[in-house]
């Protein structure tokens, strides 16, 4: 019997068909041993949502959501590495409205500092001086008064040089010469000390100290020599114009919403490109902050940012009142704090960045100088921080708490304690020019064993309103004790403050 040719070709295909079909879990001839740790199931259960896969593709929900949860992630974590950058735009910006021009302005606490003014942990002992250089047209020289006490930090808060007493005059004063990244143009041998910066950004604070209480002595010591001005101009500087931000109602502190985003953008766009390295910087650009480009997120990810900020800020309140960090506690059986973890002012441990430990600091405070880390018998000062009592509990504006130091005090100066608004960290808002206390008050009431005792509350308690730091109903606030020129046992911890104990 004859076959049709057509249907013979037909089943000589069924029949290769035939012998080339396999089971589905037949293996192939060249088949790998494939560990079970590299295999994505197609179902995943997550605290974000289920993801799904169809032989390892994520489906389309799969691939929304990852995509949200990155652009969320790197939004909180730009918040976390953006926020010492942020600090010194928010201060330069402070300084700007309060009529202290980059380059020609200088501004001075005349009258000290009070809670009308946003400065992140501010006090009211020492004068604050203030100002900022913008390196984008060239140089600029800084004339430095004698005796005061500062650094020059840089557009991400990076240290670039100290000025004053641990600065290359040696607190004798003297001209410094900030030089910007990238400068090929001619520089002078002598008269200057060189300072060079990685970013057209600078910021300049440093205190000017009071003697004998004579606060008009020391300002007039600033204002004789302090000066600022485009080096272009040092054969016939303009003058510098000073400006008493004392009371001024001014904000320099960075903002904790969607807007910080926009902070960012406007340092990233104002610096060169190489100003940040580029893990920093394509972390920026990966919301979309880059230099050159129009920040303008869609609502999308405007939506996904307005939660990333609200989580970042979460997270720096978190490790400035909560730190989990057993380095962040001074003494194993008190609840007071330091606010640098470490002993490196790049919050370098074994070459590795303490993340956590860099926005502890600049979440709270502002400037930063290896003098910092630097522990020296009688030198600089030294800082405590707590917002907690004695049981561990975060301190109560309505209520009333008492902390002793006992004698002899470790500190070769003075010392003192202010209060700050856990909001703001700013000083609180009181009565109170002060928002505090300090050992050169005349009046000051000290225990008959020479150990001094400090009342926290909203009213004087009878018979210590001399010893009194008001707080405010509705209020959280936590404290920093300060100890000018530290002597060994604070060093060496043999000597302890007491913790706050709620008395009512």
């Amino acid at each position: 019997m004859r076959f049709p040719r057509y249907v013979l070709s037909s089943l000589f295909v069924f029949i290769a068909f035939a012998a080339n079909a396999r089971a589905e879990d037949d293996p192939p001839n060249y088949a790998a041993k494939v560990p079970a740790s590299i295999v994505t199931p197609e179902k995943i259960d997550t605290r974000f949502g289920d993801l799904r896969f169809v032989h390892g593709l994520p489906d389309e929900d799969t691939v929304r959501l990852v995509y949200d949860r990155l652009d969320f992630a790197r939004g909180v974590e730009v918040f976390l590495a953006g926020i010492p950058t942020a600090s010194v735009h928010a201060l330069c910006e402070g300084l700007k409205s309060a009529g202290v021009a980059p380059n020609r302005g200088i501004g001075i606490g005349e009258d000290l500092v009070d809670a009308r003014t946003l400065l992140l942990t501010a006090n009211s002992t020492t004068i604050y001086v203030g100002m900022c250089a913008d390196l984008s047209q060239g140089p600029v020289v800084l004339e430095v008064p004698p005796g005061v006490l500062g650094p020059i930090d840089d557009a991400q808060f990076r240290f670039v040089a100290d000025v004053g007493m641990t600065g290359a005059d040696k607190g004798k004063g003297g001209k410094y010469l900030l030089v910007p990244p990238g400068y090929t143009g001619a520089l002078p041998k002598a008269g200057y000390h060189l300072a060079r910066s990685r970013t057209f950004g600078n910021l300049i604070f440093y205190r000017a100290f009071v003697t004998d209480g004579d606060i008009d002595g020391a300002v007039q010591n600033v204002k004789a020599h302090a000066r600022i001005y485009p080096f272009a101009e040092a054969a016939s500087p303009r003058p510098t114009t000073f400006v008493n931000f004392s009371g001024m109602r001014i904000n320099t502190v960075h903002a904790n919403d969607f807007h910080f985003y926009e902070e960012l953008d406007a340092v990233v766009q104002a610096e060169p490109e190489g100003a940040f390295d580029p893990e920093t910087a394509g972390l920026f650009a990966a919301i979309g902050i880059r230099k050159g480009q129009p920040f303008e997120p869609d609502a999308r990810m405007k939506k996904l940012l307005e939660a990333s900020v609200a989580i970042g800020n979460a997270t720096a309140r978190a490790l400035v009142f909560a730190p989990r960090d057993r380095r962040a506690m001074f003494y194993p059986d008190r609840q007071w704090n330091t606010s640098f973890i470490g002993g490196s002012s790049e919050f370098l441990d074994g070459g590795a960045r303490m993340l956590d430990a860099r926005v502890m600091f600049h979440y709270m405070a502002t400037g930063i100088t290896p003098a910092m880390s630097a522990s020296k018998v009688g030198a600089g000062s030294a800082y405590a921080f707590t917002a907690r009592d004695a049981r561990g509990d975060y301190f109560d504006g309505s209520k009333t708490y008492r902390v002793t130091l006992p004698a002899p005090i470790p500190a070769a100066q003075f010392w003192s304690f202010t209060a700050y608004d856990n909001q703001t960290r700013s000083m609180l808002e009181t009565d109170q020019k002060l928002a505090g206390l300090d050992s050169n008050q005349d009046d000051l009431q000290i225990n008959a064993d020479g150990s001094v005792t400090v009342w926290f509350a909203p009213s004087p308690p009878a018979g210590h309103e001399r010893n009194w730091v008001q707080t405010m109903p509705g209020k959280g606030w936590s404290t920093l004790l300060r100890l000018y020129g530290p002597l060994q046992p604070w060093l060496d911890k043999t000597w302890k403050p007491g913790d706050f104990e709620l008395v009512e």
